[in-house]
């Protein structure tokens, strides 16, 4: 399971002490795992509403990697 506080620790620091284009968001879209940039997973996610936490899979600020779920057989 994805581990909420830290992903809240990020999303807070990439939106009101970073710049938050900066952060890659990868996220799973049915087969496939698609990767934007937070501002525009925001839009698309309705501010998480259509896209839920649980989903993202990892999370990129420039080419450091800030969070990544572990893959579990059969996912």
């Amino acid at each position: 399971m994805a581990r909420k506080g830290q992903l809240e620790e990020i999303f807070s620091k990439a939106l009101f002490a970073d710049e938050s284009g900066q952060y890659k968001i990868f996220y799973r879209n049915f087969e496939k795992i698609r990767e934007v940039t937070l501002p525009e997973f925001l839009i698309e996610s309705n501010n998480f509403q259509t896209i839920p936490v649980s989903r993202i899979k990892k999370i990129k600020k420039s080419n450091t990697v800030l969070f990544e779920k572990n893959y579990m057989v059969g996912e």
